[in-house]
């Protein structure tokens, strides 16, 4: 990438780091072992135990006098940051402008309402991708922020964060030299010394965020925090409640009840804050959809703030199992369903997955070689009878048949259901049968396209051309089956990942991180007035941009600004929610 050009013309800022491409094999590789990691560490052990020993924190932190002069408060919520540099500076620069206008999407006519910068911000967790490490957070989430503002004039705003579970994939370390150690990023100072809080907000309002590590239980300590911070509520008071991942969506599409997450919604509401939650907000998922009771309570996921874009029309959850209607989806189902059908250009947007399909398809074709280089599409009776006798004479084909529709059973997603064996059989044949034609039609273009080898020797182990034709012609055949395999290979994955996500609601984080998409993103602003209403302003850019240029504006505004004519300005995603 080019560096920064102080003549103001466009350019990316210095060094950018693009979107992570999950289904680059090095990247497969990683995520994967992170996980184990984690599932194992989540399982063995609970950093949160030991902070709660040796972290102590105040019982919650007071901003209820900490109002502006006509008695209004405003704290602005994003979640799943540290991304690719375009989507996470875009959200990143909203946040630090001072007010921002905004008009409701679709309804220009209707006028623009005037937002200010929030005198909190709350990070909703997943703080970067692809998992948690100081370098990772410094280069796709500090960067950009201190970018939009490295510093702020008084009162500064405060920062808390919860953590989601690429946070905790290195245990957490990271996470607490970041966020718990009363240090400043990008112009806000943090507070929290533990990775759960409560803040006690004006006009009888409250915002907590809890700590589920990896979908596990909440833990004893953090119980008791949140019984002490209860006995401090009055009646009448209400609560913003922040997790980490929208329970409410997995459990409506979830066959079986009681899932620890869900469980600990349901315990903090009835035992622990006493049915005082108006607002439930979440991330985890990348979009933002909204819904809500008859009673006007909300359950907003809102996980825009930087990360790949997830669809909204899977899983589906059009009403929730306490009877919570969709209200509405950013971006919309029908437009979720379009933005899918990219995955049959699977190759355009992750490449290198390619080499992954191509080296499979080589192995099952020497697997089952054949001669029938000199066989047209008029023979593929003789084709097929002849790769049959391969695979006989070598029993070890069958074996790498099976170990690849075994392994693409185990990939099938679960919401497959009992269906999940018939979903990966059929992927697994699909590869294979495109294998057969890809090698099949490597040989015939090596051998009667180009010539090479025609010919055997009468004990058909030779070429009447000498060694040297026999080596041309396995190494050109064997090129052009991985070269097959390469284009061909992606084309099948990216055809099962959209009839899996559109027909079946499968594989819907599959079907998504594959084309990395940037846009789409969403965060939320909040204001408390002097009346003590609260209302939710759903911030969204549909595409973000991808030029910019430098401007000379000081640490305490943004350092680039948008250069892109093809990017859209923010806008409300629906009119303000108002409680």
């Amino acid at each position: 990438m080019a560096p920064i050009s102080d003549s103001g013309t466009a350019t990316h800022p210095q060094k950018p780091v693009g979107m992570v491409r999950w289904l680059h094999p090095a990247q497969l590789l990683r995520t994967g072992l992170d996980a184990l990691v984690a599932a194992v560490f989540g399982a063995r052990a609970d950093h949160r135990l030991i902070e709660a020993v040796v972290r102590p924190q105040e019982p919650y932190f007071d901003y209820s006098n900490e109002t502006l002069p006509e008695g209004d408060f405003w704290l602005d919520y994003v979640a799943d940051t540290g991304d690719g540099w375009d989507s996470t500076y875009t959200v990143a620069r909203l946040l630090a402008l001072p007010e921002l206008q905004l008009p409701v999407r679709g309804q220009p006519r209707v006028g623009t309402h005037d937002t200010k910068r929030g005198r909190v911000l709350v990070f909703g967790g997943d703080g970067v991708y692809p998992g948690a490490s100081r370098e990772a957070y410094e280069e796709r989430l500090v960067q950009p922020y201190e970018a939009a503002m490295r510093r702020s004039n008084a009162p500064s705003p405060d920062l808390f964060m919860i953590p989601g579970n690429h946070d905790w994939y290195d245990g957490l370390s990271a996470f607490m030299r970041l966020f718990c150690a009363n240090r400043w990023i990008a112009g806000r100072r943090t507070r929290q010394s533990r990775s759960y809080f409560a803040l006690k907000l004006p006009r009888q309002w409250w915002l907590v965020g809890t700590d589920v590590q990896l979908n596990s239980d909440i833990d004893v300590p953090q119980v008791e925090y949140f019984r002490q911070v209860a006995e401090h509520m009055g009646p009448d008071d209400r609560v913003i409640l922040c997790n980490a991942e929208p329970a409410w969506i997995f459990a409506a599409t979830q066959r079986r009840k009681g899932s620890y997450l869900e469980n600990n919604l349901e315990y903090l509401q009835e035992k622990v804050l006493g049915r005082r939650i108006s607002i439930f907000l979440a991330g985890d998922l990348h979009h933002y959809r909204r819904h809500e009771d008859a009673a006007g309570r909300q359950k907003i996921t809102a996980g825009g703030g930087g990360a790949f874009l997830h669809p909204t029309h899977a899983p589906e959850a059009h009403v929730l199992r306490d009877g919570y209607k969709l209200e509405k989806s950013f971006p919309d189902e029908r437009t979720s369903r379009a933005l899918a059908r990219k995955n049959l250009w699977l190759i355009r947007y992750s490449p290198l997955f390619g080499l992954m399909t191509g080296a499979l398809y080589l192995l099952l074709a020497l697997a089952a070689y054949a001669e029938v280089g000199a066989l047209g599409v008029s023979r593929l009776s003789e084709v097929v009878m002849a790769v049959a006798n391969s695979m006989v004479s070598r029993p070890w084909t069958m074996v790498l048949g099976m170990a690849t529709i075994g392994g693409l059973i185990g990939l099938a997603d679960s919401a497959f259901g009992k269906w999940r064996w018939l979903a990966g059989t059929l992927h697994g044949v699909a590869h294979i049968l495109a294998a057969f034609f890809v090698a099949w039609g490597g040989t015939y273009l090596a051998v009667s396209g180009m010539n090479i080898c025609p010919e055997l020797t009468p004990d058909g182990l030779g070429c009447t051309g000498g060694w040297a034709h026999l080596a041309g012609k396995f190494l050109m055949s064997s090129a052009l089956t991985f070269l097959g395999g390469f284009l061909v290979g992606p084309f099948v994955m990216g055809l099962y990942l959209w009839l899996s996500v559109n027909v079946f609601g499968a594989h819907s984080n599959e079907a998504f991180i594959s084309l990395a998409l940037p846009d789409w993103k969403n965060f939320l602003r909040l204001h408390i007035d002097g009346e003590g209403r609260l209302t939710v302003y759903p911030v969204g850019i549909e595409r973000v941009p991808r030029k910019w240029k430098r401007v000379h504006a000081g640490p305490y505004a943004p350092a680039y600004e948008p250069d892109d004519p093809k990017a859209t300005p923010p806008s409300l995603i629906e009119p303000p929610i108002r409680l």
